[in-house]
């Protein structure tokens, strides 16, 4: 298992203060670096994979998408918005570097229906992201589907939600993400979580129970690395987390005190912890 970092720590926007983000993931000792995409265009992708291979990084990339790219809207605009962006997204996955695109790629962050996910809406995330996977094969990534907790999604809660997700795509290419943040409010055991997203699981992302510095809070690790090992997970653990100071994603993430001293320290803390539990 190899130990990265998400950019989000630091920053919302991947402009051109990335690229000396890269630099410092780099020298701080982590093995990759993920990237947010947010405006596909945006992100000078050559100076990000050359700033990556400098180090000798690995690039993973994610993505929060909000209302106007909400796969599974009534709305058929903005389904094709979100098809659009899903599929140029993958492409700077690519140009980047990563084979993987991860998060709740199915539905916008914080649209909450008031009521349970219908059988239509069920219909439009499985065509939508079947159809998105077609252009991720052709760009060699992987689309890794995060379940979230019912606070910011109705759609996809839990483990066993995301695999029967990925079973109706029914795709190579549509696997499953799980973040221990998200797994501690909707699960019964981390374990059997992992243990259900079996030799679907792509992708980790690695944080307390109240998002701060692993190791700090109360998940229960032990029990989440020896269900990794279990299943023959062998790829990334990506510490995903946000600071006060990140206005933008500490509103969004519900951020409201300081869940570390500094982004700087969060990350050299839990890199020690995960390399650590990781046995590396």
């Amino acid at each position: 298992m190899k130990v990265g970092v998400n950019l989000l720590l630091w920053s919302a926007q991947m402009g051109p203060d990335s690229v000396d983000l890269v630099h410092k993931v780099g020298e701080m000792g982590f093995d990759g670096v993920e990237i947010f995409i947010d405006d596909p265009g945006a992100i000078d992708t050559r100076a990000i994979r050359a700033a990556a291979e400098a180090h000798g990084l690995g690039v993973t990339c994610c993505s929060i998408v909000g209302p106007d790219r909400h796969l599974i809207s009534d709305e058929a605009s903005i389904r094709r918005q979100a098809l659009d962006y899903l599929r140029a997204a993958c492409e700077v996955c690519a140009e980047v570097g990563s084979d993987t695109f991860c998060g709740p790629l199915y539905a916008g962050v914080g649209v909450l229906a008031g009521r349970p996910r219908n059988d239509a809406e069920w219909g439009r995330a499985v065509e939508g992201l079947r159809e998105v996977a077609v252009r991720a094969d052709e760009c060699g990534v992987t689309l890794a589907l995060e379940p979230l907790n019912r606070f910011e999604t109705y759609f996809v809660n839990t483990a066993a939600d995301c695999a029967k997700l990925c079973r109706d795509i029914d795709h190579p290419r549509a696997r499953i993400h799980l973040d221990t943040f998200h797994m501690g409010i909707e699960e019964k055991d981390l374990a059997e979580a992992i243990r259900t997203a079996g030799d679907r699981l792509w992708h980790m992302h690695c944080s307390e129970n109240d998002r701060g510095t692993p190791g700090t809070g109360h998940t229960e690790w032990d029990e989440v690395f020896a269900a990794l090992r279990e299943v023959g997970y062998d790829r990334w653990l990506v510490i995903e987390s946000f600071v006060l100071g990140n206005e933008a994603i500490a509103k969004a993430a519900a951020i409201w005190r300081d869940i570390a001293p500094s982004g700087d320290a969060l990350a050299g803390e839990g890199l020690a912890f995960l390399r650590g539990q990781a046995g590396g």
